[in-house]
């Protein structure tokens, strides 16, 4: 019986997930072959390195089941970038390689992947009840399939078919230029090149868990409507602690709850602005690519929102793109709602090494 250890390495926690491979070739999809047998979760900061945490996670999945399982293979998504099967976290002290992990491990093979890259994978491991369909469009599989993820910022990336199988791209897509399409956001996107003294903004700074934010304090500082003390006491406990590595506040989760539950104007014309650029950016990607292979909405934004996500404005401005509206209207789009859509990924691409 073959084994595998798949990792979600984020600054905060890592995930690590030991699957079992079963050997049937008559198997529908690769989620059927595998069987996932052990599951924990770490505070990263906890360990000095991940080799530690790994042989931790192998003593007490051994303890836990009673039956020693040595992983062959593994595959390490990484919240960071990775060059050439190595990676040095961003809020970690870190440094990793595919290379030393193998030796210090003993696996015969490790490969370590960009977070968003696992997300790509893992849209192929996905069952239907992971998802939420917004638009079934016409399904093709021979055409690329697409994905866009709003979280701390704003991943793209896509797959191309080959075969029986797909290659995955990752992509810096979200660093693309911010395209305003109203009046208000030419405001929006005005307001943030004078805040932050630049001469261009990138989508992700307004499709993203700091794009919420920012778009908020557009429309308080423009004054579009009044505060609600509860949500002005969390931006302005956040704003306070900018520049600090740990913060005690999420705004922009207060700025949608808010919006959720329908008690404050200012934050649901906040996400009514990011919902819609949300969507408009995916039917940019969208057109880049024709994804009639399905165009995937990852990152926990959407699916935290998803009555916002569910109102309609999310699919008019992906598909509003003039004479050429039509040919995203037979795009299927589907928000993720697995969380560990990454750790999926990673579980797949361990067993394609």
């Amino acid at each position: 019986m073959t084994y595998l250890l798949a990792g979600d390495i984020g600054g905060t926690k890592t995930i690590l997930r030991l699957v079992r491979v079963h050997p049937d070739p008559t198997a529908a999809t690769a989620r059927t072959l595998l069987e996932s047998c052990y599951e924990e979760r770490y505070f990263s900061a906890a360990y000095p390195d991940l080799v530690p945490m790994v042989k931790a996670f192998l003593h007490e999945a051994e303890a836990r089941t009673g039956e020693h399982r040595q992983p062959t293979r593994a595959c390490f998504a990484i919240a960071g970038p990775v060059v050439d099967n190595t990676s040095s976290l961003t809020n970690l002290s870190w440094s990793l390689s595919a290379q030393r992990l193998e030796t210090d491990l003993q696996l015969e093979k490790v490969h370590l992947i960009n977070d968003f890259e696992a997300v790509g994978y893992g849209t192929l491991g996905l069952q239907a009840d992971d998802l939420q369909t917004l638009q079934a469009g016409q399904y093709d599989a021979n055409a690329p399939i697409a994905v866009i993820g709003a979280g701390t910022g704003l991943g793209q990336g896509f797959l191309i078919p080959k075969g029986d199988t797909f290659t995955i791209f990752p992509t810096e897509g979200g660093h693309a230029d911010f395209a305003p399409r109203s009046e208000l956001e030419f405001q929006l996107l005005k307001y943030l090149r004078d805040k932050h003294q630049i001469s261009r903004v990138s989508v992700e700074r307004v499709v993203s868990g700091q794009g919420i934010v920012s778009i908020y304090q557009f429309l308080r500082d423009r004054q579009y409507a009044e505060e609600s003390p509860s949500v002005a006491e969390a931006i302005t406990t956040w704003e306070r602690q900018t520049g600090m590595q740990t913060k005690t506040v999420d705004p922009g989760a207060a700025i949608s709850l808010a919006a959720l539950e329908k008690r404050d104007r200012l934050c649901e014309k906040t996400m009514e602005i990011f919902v819609e650029a949300y969507g408009a950016e995916a039917g940019n990607l969208g057109l880049k690519l024709l994804p009639y292979g399905g165009l995937y909405v990852a990152g926990g934004i959407a699916a935290k929102n998803l009555p916002l996500m569910q109102t309609g404005a999310f699919l008019r401005a992906f598909s509003d793109k003039g004479r050429v509206s039509h040919l995203l209207e037979k795009v299927p789009v589907h928000i993720i709602l697995n969380a560990q859509v990454g750790l999926v990924g990673a579980a797949l691409c361990a067993a394609r090494l």
